[in-house]
């Protein structure tokens, strides 16, 4: 694939969507004071909220955006998308309550449809050999924005809680004219398909993607993985507070770091690995260590220890690019649009459902009562998730090497 200057502006989108989703943890604590929305225990609540409103928003309306996209093309939807995305953080600078708050976040997660309609677009710029690369550079342009985002929102907010917002309701609407600039559409006419009212529905869309054939499992897979891994962002702070009793300031340094070596993995080492094992031999690999993080994080109490595993579990996030690209190529053109949202919803209730669970797990296994103190139970629980899927994997890769030989 080149380096093309449509490119460019589908990384920077991809860029800005995590620098979003990052700038907003930092200052969370006074934005919720900002709006009368409690203390920090009730506030930690009600962000709680809305970090489950975003993901749940996403859900509903992935697959209808991604399958509009198969209908119209990518162009529109995604500066589209860019445009609504300005609109939100304009919202949640001015926004004075938490209804406002929450309307912002219901919106950012409709424009999460950038994402979707994003990877279909690299999908249509890419050959089938070359997909599974082409999604890494995705998840190395999230990753450099989750590095950027909570530096971006902590630095700005030395001078205004709302200065994060309207520095990223600028960023969104720059690249807005730099789409219409240089964005050509990348879906002929001649393969889109109608748009039908089963795509509306994000439930009867997975239920057509999982009718593929050869689709449903890596579905399976991508759904398991990213539900596991959920473990990171939702337990990170509390289990290295328990565990280690480090401070914000440790804790942001070690999402960083994460950050730097997840963008590593994805855009330096991914191409090679494909090189070197194939795409299901990256997926064994990915699944492999990401079980043996887990349970690493599950025993360890020293950091030393800690860094190992983390190294560990960035390498892992060769399987979610690996996975989408094996699930791109088991479908025609006209219906990447189609598979990319439901691959989001798909995250998108792994967001909603997975960070409570992981919780309530966490509170159980620390609390006196129990009888039984482990605080590192949620990441054993994440490594049976990862070794239920393992055979699935192993299966799907001796399936494509006989319909290679085939």
């Amino acid at each position: 694939m080149q380096k093309t200057p449509a490119l460019y502006f589908i990384l920077a989108t991809l860029l800005i969507d995590a620098i979003g989703i990052g700038l907003v943890f930092p200052i969370m604590p006074d934005l919720m004071v900002r709006v009368g929305a409690g203390d920090t225990g009730q506030g930690s609540v009600w962000g709680g909220v809305l970090m489950a409103a975003y993901a749940g928003a996403q859900f509903l309306f992935a697959p209808a955006v991604g399958s509009l996209s198969d209908a119209i093309g990518r162009k529109p939807v995604l500066l589209a998308a860019m445009a609504l995305l300005a609109l939100d953080y304009v919202i949640m600078a001015l926004a004075g309550t938490f209804a406002w708050l929450l309307i912002g976040r219901l919106m950012a997660g409709m424009a999460g449809a950038t994402y979707i309609t994003a990877t279909a677009y690299i999908a249509d710029i890419s050959k089938p050999t070359e997909r599974a690369a082409s999604f890494g550079l995705i998840g190395a342009a999230f990753g450099i924005g989750f590095v950027l985002g909570p530096a971006i929102g902590g630095l700005a907010a030395t001078v205004h809680v709302t200065a994060p917002f309207w520095l990223a309701a600028a960023l969104s609407a720059v690249n807005v004219v730099f789409g219409l600039i240089v964005l050509p559409e990348s879906l002929p006419k001649e393969r889109r398909r109608p748009f039908g009212r089963r795509d509306i529905n994000p439930f009867g869309a997975i239920g057509d993607a999982f009718r593929v054939p050869g689709l449903a499992i890596p579905l399976i897979c991508i759904f398991v993985f990213e539900f596991a891994n959920m473990v990171y962002p939702a337990l990170w702070a509390f289990w290295t507070e328990e565990v280690f009793g480090w401070d914000a300031l440790l804790r942001g340094l070690t999402l960083a770091l994460y950050g730097v070596l997840v963008a590593l993995v994805q855009g330096v080492i991914m191409p090679q690995a494909i090189r070197r094992f194939g795409e299901h031999g990256t997926i064994m690999l990915a699944l492999v260590v990401a079980l043996v993080g887990a349970i690493g994080f599950g025993f360890t109490g020293s950091v030393l220890g800690l860094v190992i595993f983390l190294a560990l579990a960035s390498l892992s996030d060769l399987a979610p690019p690996t996975l989408t690209a094996i699930a791109a190529n088991r479908v025609a053109e006209d219906r990447q649009g189609l598979v990319q949202g439901v691959i989001a919803s798909l995250g998108s209730i792994a967001a909603v459902v997975a960070p409570i669970l992981m919780t309530l797990l966490f509170q159980i296994f620390v609390a006196p009562e129990t009888g039984i103190y482990m605080p590192g139970a949620p990441f054993l629980f994440a490594a049976l998730l990862i070794a239920a899927i393992l055979p699935l994997a192993w299966r799907m890769g001796r399936a494509e090497k006989a319909r290679t030989a085939a």
